[in-house]
């Protein structure tokens, strides 16, 4: 089995199919932990072998684990000590009494890996600009990252928009700017209508991309795509222009496509967005996989709680067929785009959390998460710190992989409507 010294306390940190049996340039030594160079085209990988590590004959697929409890592994930060940490995802100031949920640490399958270093991290990222391009589970992730990148560096936040989606960060010790570039679902989209009153559902045309977000890629030198539970509600479809169908419609003159349908040409749309961009030349772009919320007696609008203080087991996760199937649709999209992007020089990565996520039903705010919003329970979101943090042990393993990362010529200022 592959260790580290055993001063490293080890936490979850998978890696996409940038590792393969087939990529025979890339080696591997270990400084502290796992570190692999890479040679100059980053984008050659295949996403058929996602997760593996190959090392002297050894293979570890680290997509693939379980939970394991750790209760001498604690945080990088606390709800006390993490100045930025939302309100709303400060599930034990909102009244959670136990805390066994942040002593679990991912274990993968063969071998094991370190903790998130935000020294590490940050000088990776010197000089660059990330952005966390999504909905609202996309900022949870960038408000994990910000936590514990604040035990390295204090961040100055430079912009934020009226509603708090839009938000920018600097690190000015390393000139790294962090942000996200909030999207319902990635393209186009706006409240239905009907007899001139707004509906719960949304309009979206999936073959016209949201320019709130993409206005700003030329900008941007690491892309974290993420989206779905948007599409998980009543929705309309448009081509051209043209009502193609619904998700979750009542109408039975309209053909009901399922959410998949929709995620699947959203992502698509996106993709080749990037693609397509003539000032994106050079971007890293990474999709991060669906999050699964844990809903049981009902849903969000209807008294749905989670009330699990454990994880699942993998034997628990096995009926979440729809859960893994949306999973499946970006892996295949992201890997179209990555065969597309090569000829402009993009390189694509996956930060793939459904599986390991699906197995967190004890992670959610739950009942605790904002006063004003009394009654609802939160089962969509990550508490803070919490499971999430173990998304940028993933992230980092995966700009370790990149890095260095390209220097790209970027002559676009950052724009906001």
């Amino acid at each position: 089995m592959m260790m580290v010294g055993k001063d490293q306390i080890f936490s979850f940190v998978k890696t996409p199919s940038l590792v393969i049996f087939g990529l025979c340039l890339a080696t591997v030594t270990l400084l502290g932990g796992f570190r692999l160079r890479w040679p100059p085209n980053l984008v050659n990988f295949t996403i058929g072998r996602l997760g593996y590590y190959s090392t002297g004959g050894e293979t570890c697929e680290l997509f693939k684990g379980k939970w394991i409890w750790d209760e001498k592994r604690p945080p990088l930060y606390t709800n006390l000590t993490c100045k930025t940490l939302p309100d709303k995802k400060n599930c034990l100031l909102h009244g959670r009494t136990d805390s066994d949920y942040i002593r679990w640490r991912w274990k993968p399958a063969g071998c094991e890996l370190p903790r998130f270093n935000p020294s590490k991290f940050l000088s990776i990222v010197r000089g660059k600009t990330l952005a966390f391009i999504g909905d609202s589970v996309g900022r949870n992730q960038m408000e994990s990252l910000l936590c514990q990148l604040s035990t390295e560096e204090s961040p100055n936040e430079v912009y934020k928009d009226a509603k708090d989606r839009f938000t920018t960060w600097q690190f000015p010790k390393h000139n790294f700017t962090l942000m996200v570039l909030w999207t319902r679902f990635l393209v186009n989209s706006s409240q239905t209508v009907v007899n001139s009153s707004v509906t719960g559902a949304f309009d979206l045309h999936l073959d016209k991309i949201d320019l709130n977000w993409a206005q700003n890629l030329p900008a941007v030198d690491i892309a974290i795509i993420s989206d779905a539970q948007w599409f998980l509600r009543e929705n309309y479809l448009y081509e051209g222009g043209e009502l193609i169908g619904c998700i979750y419609c009542q109408d039975p003159k309209v053909t009901n496509l399922g959410p998949g349908f929709a995620i699947q040409r959203a992502f698509r749309a996106a993709l080749n967005y990037i693609n397509d961009c003539k000032d994106c030349s050079g971007i890293l772009t990474l999709l991060r996989t669906y999050s699964p919320s844990h809903f049981e007696n009902g849903t969000w609008k209807t008294g749905g709680s989670c009330l699990r203080t454990h994880p699942f087991g993998t034997e628990e996760i096995k009926d979440h067929v729809e859960d893994l199937d949306y999973r499946n649709i970006q892996v295949t999209e992201v890997e179209t785009a990555r065969k597309s992007g090569q000829k402009n020089g993009n390189a694509y990565g996956l930060l793939d959390v459904t599986e390991a996520m699906l197995m967190r039903p004890d992670g959610h705010p739950g009942l605790h998460w904002r006063r004003k919003k009394k009654g609802y329970s939160d089962c969509v979101h990550w508490c803070l710190p919490g499971p999430i943090d173990a998304w940028n042990e993933l992230l980092l393993e995966v700009l370790r992989q990149h890095s260095p990362l390209p220097l790209r010529s970027k002559q676009h200022a950052l724009r906001f409507n």
